[in-house]
């Protein structure tokens, strides 16, 4: 707390002198939760499209079979790009900025808990990001590995390879440092009466997502460093010709990405937990299985990583183990899936944009699970793997997923955090273009994967034409629909109609009351103890 006193006490006395720091001053050293989760949200944004017109330039290559636009290794080039941008950049900056808002606001703290840490961990963001893209322009170009960078190909990169790894270390650093101060905002500095069982559900899906982010993101820098150590220092971790084993790069970095896809959705998940229960003026159903459940799959996330490696040749007990654990992870998922369907059930249901994001975020989630559940099936998988079904499976739950998680947070706080109401009639019609494009972009990728198609390639034969350029004319459409997404911001922030308390108003304060030992659960700020 020290830290905030003193911080306090400078600002009121510089307030005699010139008043706080003004234009991008105020940006630059800002202590402030809710200026810091703006600039995340804001860079969130501008990364969205950086990598997005990445994607762009593959489905632009990808719209007729033949080489068109692009040499091959700029393709694979842009593949790499666009998951490390959309990934570190993008999808978790996002929640980051979420949660910077957020949860200081729905524990009663007056900051977070750890102000200055706060400031530097956004800003080693945008200097990481740069980092990484400048690898673009660099002799060789950007690794063409893709976002695993497994050895030997990424050892190829050329002078941008330690570029790379220099910029995936800040990424993680900043990942790490923000979700450090997430853990001790919310363990110390809640409201007198906010117990953890009473926390909003975002809170909690961000605490366990922080202690995860903790627990992985070392495991990726000691992965990268024994990569960098490889090629500069003469070690042979994952080279054959030193008694080295490249499969073991595989292990280090699934075992910190499984985990890492949960990083990426379970703050959607805790987004969706607050949405449905308003927009359906009923109490979120079965509260602490929920937070059991998210609790569930963090635990198993650690145990599954090698279900991305059924192919390596391991063992059979391997095999199984990997595949039973995995179809596990379809239990506490389910119970989610099932307790926001109860949540709606019988509900006062109104459709405003935030609600239309998160009830398609039911459903399409529910696909990328689905398809998940095959891709466990050991012998299935040994057809489907690095073929275009798996990644129809993955966006299906980042896109759909995460990003319409984001999304439908965004419509749902910006009332609260500018004072002004977004235009709905443009919110549900950039709704309705972002989901059927959603579909037309990634759900023919499930024929073309089953039908051979495999992933990461430039050229491909003609059969596979006619999907794929439905595919690309989706990717397309949905990309320039976010436009309008950008639109109904700026004009939500630049002023539109006072924001009143509509279906915003603490839904708690309707026709029926809740027993006073019930979950706290609104999206407000902290309860009032009495």
């Amino acid at each position: 707390m020290s830290q905030t006193t003193h911080a306090g006490t400078h600002e009121h006395h510089d307030d005699h002198d010139h008043g706080p720091p003004k234009g991008i001053k105020r940006w630059l050293f800002t202590t402030n939760h809710k200026d810091i989760g703006t600039m995340y949200l804001v860079f969130a944004l501008i990364m969205l499209f950086v990598g997005g017109a990445m994607s762009l330039v593959i489905r632009a290559e990808l719209f007729q079979p033949g080489m068109q636009f692009v040499h091959p290794d700029f393709f694979n080039q842009m593949t790499t790009m666009h998951a490390l941008i959309m990934v570190f950049g993008m999808i978790m900056p996002a929640f980051v900025g979420f949660a910077n808002w957020m949860i200081p606001m729905m524990i009663g703290a007056p900051d977070m808990a750890l102000p200055r840490l706060n400031n530097w961990s956004f800003w080693i963001l945008p200097f990481a990001s740069l980092l990484l893209l400048s690898t673009l322009f660099m002799p060789g170009g950007a690794p063409a590995s893709g976002w695993t960078m497994y050895p030997p190909l990424v050892l190829q990169t050329g002078d941008a390879f330690p570029f790379l790894i220099f910029s995936v270390h800040l990424l993680g650093m900043s990942s790490i440092l923000g979700a450090i101060n997430i853990i001790v905002t919310i363990m110390n500095m809640r409201a007198p009466g906010m117990t953890l069982l009473k926390m909003p559900m975002f809170c909690w899906t961000w605490l366990i997502t922080a202690y995860l982010l903790i627990a992985v993101m070392p495991v990726l820098a000691g992965g990268v460093t024994m990569l960098l150590t490889d090629q500069y220092f003469g070690t042979s971790f994952f080279q054959i010709a030193g008694g080295g084993d490249p499969v073991l790069f595989q292990h280090i970095f699934w075992f910190f990405g499984h985990p890492e896809v949960y990083i990426i959705i379970l703050p959607a998940f805790g987004i969706i937990s607050q949405i449905l229960p308003t927009f359906s003026r009923k109490p979120l159903f079965g509260y602490e299985s929920m937070v059991y459940a998210v609790a569930a799959i963090a635990f198993l996330s650690f145990i599954v990583w090698a279900h991305h490696m059924f192919t390596v040749g391991m063992p059979l007990a391997g095999q199984l183990f990997f595949m039973m654990s995995t179809m596990l992870i379809a239990i506490p998922t389910g119970v989610k899936i099932f307790n926001w369907t109860a949540t709606m059930w019988r509900g006062s249901i109104s459709f405003e944009t935030p609600m239309l994001f998160s009830v398609a975020f039911l459903f399409l989630f529910t696909i990328g699970g689905f398809s998940g559940l095959m891709l466990a099936i050991v012998p299935a998988d040994f057809q489907y793997h690095d073929s275009y079904f798996v990644v129809a499976h993955f966006h299906y739950v980042l896109v759909p997923g995460a990003l319409f998680g984001a999304i439908a947070g965004a419509y749902y706080w910006l009332p609260k955090w500018t004072g002004h109401m977004y235009d709905e009639t443009l919110g549900k019609v950039h709704f309705w273009l972002s989901a059927i494009f959603v579909n037309i972009t990634f759900f023919p990728q499930h024929f073309v994967g089953l039908a051979g198609m495999p992933r990461r390639i430039p050229d491909y034969a003609t059969q596979f034409a006619d999907f794929n350029m439905i595919s690309s004319i989706g990717a397309f459409g949905f990309g320039f629909s976010q436009l309008l997404f950008v639109y109904v911001i700026i004009k939500c922030v630049k002023g539109g109609q006072k924001a009143t308390d509509q279906v915003w108003d603490n839904p708690e304060g309707l026709e029926w009351t809740v027993p006073s030992p019930a979950p706290y659960h609104t999206f407000d700020t902290a309860p009032v103890v009495k």
